[in-house]
């Protein structure tokens, strides 16, 4: 029995004199095409926008061939069965095309005697040994060994070589989650973020940030605003079919096999893909995307600036500006915010912030919400498994968090920013609400150990190098996701009031008055199962030193935050000098209470009022569009500078009440108490130099990291000295500026 073909036979006799013939048409056909229109109507329109919308229209610059060029294609070995469907623009020169056939409607830019060259990759300009069937070609391009290239509109100065398949379907969605006039929903492309079982299912789209992506994925219960992200996303895409596949200008493809329904812009470079299938690829000349050898994307947008290389694998994803994706790496129901890199690992179903840092072949990360500012250490196996009763755990960790070496996490858990993982295997579920600790397996014992305020009093360094890393690295050109780099910000000091709360509550539960009166040496328990899903013992080690930790976090923070207000230029002013407060006429101004609570969205964080009017904005129809939802983040993250600093001084007038346990927003700080507070913040601010100073030099005095150098000459070759390193000279000049802003500050 022979099998059934999965081709079918397309009829290729003419039906009378100058008929053509059907190969290469009939891309939009009944009852698609709108009356009065033909099939390239809105192939005429993308090569209009892919020229300038304000220049003459591209589609009137070309006409047909004529006979003398005819004759010069047919002596160079090319073949079309209908010569009269071939259209050129002035400038194009007929022997420059050799070995080709063309079929249906081609228009063809000016063909000009030269060379391409990318690096050190050189073709001369011209198309040869290539099939070319319903393409719009640009002026100077170089097309050489392109077995099928179908449907696509090309830039100018493209270099296209060892192509096998290029084509375009007329349904095309490019990677977004929408549908085309005539298609079932069950076609519609989603991604699964956060849970592998569904339920936080989101519609990938161009231009989708991660705080697009939180709010629908998280507001789950809001059915309303669920509604309205799916109108606004299928609205934001023409429906209807016949739109072709671009390569902008100054494209470079070369050396791969299939590449199918791809949009791709302009300046990007693409050597030796395997398959790239249904996607959206952004790319500029001055930030350029490129992508490598063995790669496989499917289903997927990516943002500018990225590179994606060495055999990895994406499908169903959002990669963001300035990403790198490599050496063999799985990306699945997945959105990468920007300035991340992932490579050599398996990362399944998750919603990642930007400047997450995930690099090694034996870690991965399943269902999980990671908000940012991350690193996955070696053997870190992230949702190593589920503790229910089916695959529909997830995690939700907080920015700045760090399982260590071959740390074993399970679902369902949850982290506060900044929590450090200690190498081990954590049998049962964390909930961890404590921000900037360690936690860890006691040696020795069976008890779990956390560390409240860690980072502050141990591993300064790191944490100021943090901030100071996701600042330099972020070398994106088109900044649309907002992002908080700082550690020290509302979302964490929210977390620190919470953690204060947290610790003073388990003190009296443990017989104490307050978290005060608990003795220095005294062990602090945590209630069974609250910590950890078992019944063995969770202690709190130094509970009362990261209490305090926490109120100088808090204080610094207030502080900062305040004199970098304060030192703004004056409203309407670019010059740089003492802005239009000081400190009692802020406070006078503002005597209202400030929200302590805020939501991380994407890495721009909002509070939760301003969210609020968002979500309703949203679901009252007020913004009916990406962009309108994209104009209102603009405008928070314009409005940040104020929303932070009154966010800073409800975190003094917190401090202000003195047992730490509520807020008091009708608090009024003296003029004696700001220069205190002053004072306070400046001796802060030399301790954290002094920390970062004394913890790199540990590089350069620990013995046994000198053993591997013959001498300190060596060393110094190797590492540099201690006084030129740059993360050093950064926070001796960041604390230059903070004492100088605190003295101006001073009443």
């Amino acid at each position: 029995m022979l099998r059934t073909m999965h081709t079918s036979f397309i009829e290729s006799s003419r039906t009378g004199a100058g008929a053509v013939p059907q190969y290469g048409y009939d891309f939009i056909s009944d009852p698609y095409l709108p009356p009065g229109e033909n099939e390239y109507y809105l192939r005429n329109r993308q090569l209009d926008a892919l020229y300038s919308p304000s220049s003459a229209r591209r589609q009137d610059q070309y006409r047909p061939l004529l006979p003398a060029e005819i004759r010069t294609l047919e002596a160079q070995g090319n073949r079309c069965e209908a010569w009269d469907a071939v259209w050129v623009r002035e400038g194009f020169h007929p022997e420059l095309v050799q070995h080709c056939v063309f079929a249906g409607f081609v228009r063809i830019g000016a063909l000009d005697p030269g060379f391409l060259r990318h690096h050190d990759y050189i073709l001369p300009v011209g198309i040869s040994h290539s099939r070319i069937i319903a393409c719009d070609i640009g002026d100077r391009p170089a097309i050489h060994d392109c077995r099928y290239l179908s449907h696509t509109i090309i830039g100018d100065g493209v270099i296209l070589s060892s192509i096998d398949e290029m084509d375009t379907t007329n349904h095309a969605k490019f990677g977004e989650g929408v549908i085309k006039d005539g298609e079932d929903e069950d076609i519609r492309v989603w991604i699964d973020p956060l849970n592998e079982a569904g339920g936080r299912s989101v519609l990938p789209f161009l231009g989708m940030i991660c705080a697009d992506a939180y709010l629908w994925a998280v507001y789950r219960e809001d059915e309303r605003l669920m509604a309205a992200f799916k109108r606004i996303t299928q609205a934001s895409v023409d429906p209807r079919r016949g739109y072709y596949g671009t390569i902008g200008h100054g494209t470079v493809i070369k050396h791969c096999h299939t590449i199918k329904d791809v949009r791709i812009g302009n300046g990007a470079y693409i050597k030796g893909a395997n398959k790239l299938k249904n996607l959206s690829i952004q790319s500029d000349p001055r930030d350029p995307t490129q992508i490598g050898e063995g790669v496989e994307l499917v289903n997927g947008i990516i943002g500018y600036g990225c590179r994606v290389f060495y055999g990895c694998k994406a499908v169903r994803f959002v990669l963001g500006n300035n990403c790198n994706l490599k050496y063999g790496a799985r990306l699945i129901h997945s959105i990468l915010g920007d300035n991340s890199t992932v490579s050599c690992c398996e990362v399944l179903n998750n919603l990642v912030f930007p400047s997450h840092e995930q690099h090694h072949n034996n870690s991965f990360l399943i269902a999980a919400l990671i908000q940012g500012q991350s690193n996955m250490a070696a053997g870190a196996t992230v949702g190593s498994n589920h503790n229910s009763r089916g695959n529909d755990g997830e995690i939700i960790a907080g920015r700045g968090f760090w399982p260590g070496l071959s740390s074993t996490l399970k679902h369902n858990s949850r982290f506060a920013s900044y929590t450090l993982i200690a190498k081990g295997n954590y049998p049962a579920e964390l909930y961890v609400p404590l921000p900037f600790s360690l936690v860890t397996h006691r040696p020795g014992t069976t008890q779990l150990e956390v560390m409240p305020g860690y980072w502050w009093m141990y591993n300064m360094y790191a944490l100021e190098r943090n901030s100071w890393k996701c600042r330099i690295r972020d070398k994106r050109l088109f900044k649309v996701q907002h992002i908080e780099t700082g550690y020290l910000a509302p979302d964490t000091a929210a977390e620190i009031i919470r953690g204060l709360k947290i610790l003073d509550q388990w003190v009296i539960q443990a017989g104490y008055p307050s978290l005060r009166d608990l003795p220095e040496q005294v062990p602090l328990w945590a209630p069974e199962r609250t910590v950890e899903r078992s019944n063995r013992p969770v202690r709190i080690i130094k509970a009362l030193q990261g209490a305090r930790a926490y109120r100088e976090m808090l204080l610094y923070y207030g502080v900062k935050t305040l004199i970098e207000f304060f030192a703004l230029p004056p409203a309407g002013s670019s010059e740089a000098g003492p802005g239009d407060w000081d400190f009692l006429r802020f406070q006078a101004a503002y005597p209202e209470a400030a929200s302590l609570e805020w939501v991380n969205l994407g890495g721009q964080l909002v509070s939760e009022p301003k969210l609020a009017a968002l979500q309703e904005a949203v679901r009252e129809g007020e913004l009916t569009s990406w962009d309108h939802i994209h104009a209102v983040y603009e405008r928070l993250w314009e409005a940040y500078p104020l929303d932070k600093a009154l966010n800073a001084l409800q975190v003094l007038r917190f401090l202000q009440t003195g047992d730490g346990r509520a807020a008091a927003p009708d608090t009024v700080i003296t003029r004696e108490e700001w220069n205190s507070l002053l004072d306070t913040g400046v001796r802060i601010r030399r301790f954290i130099e002094d920390q970062v100073y004394k913890t790199k030099l540990k590089d350069y005095t620990d013995p046994f990291r000198n053993i591997t150098y013959r001498n300190a000459a060596e060393r110094d070759a190797v590492l540099g000295t201690i006084d030129a390193n740059p993360f050093v000279q950064t926070v001796k000049a960041e604390s230059k500026t903070f004492f100088t802003d605190a003295e101006a500050s001073r009443l």
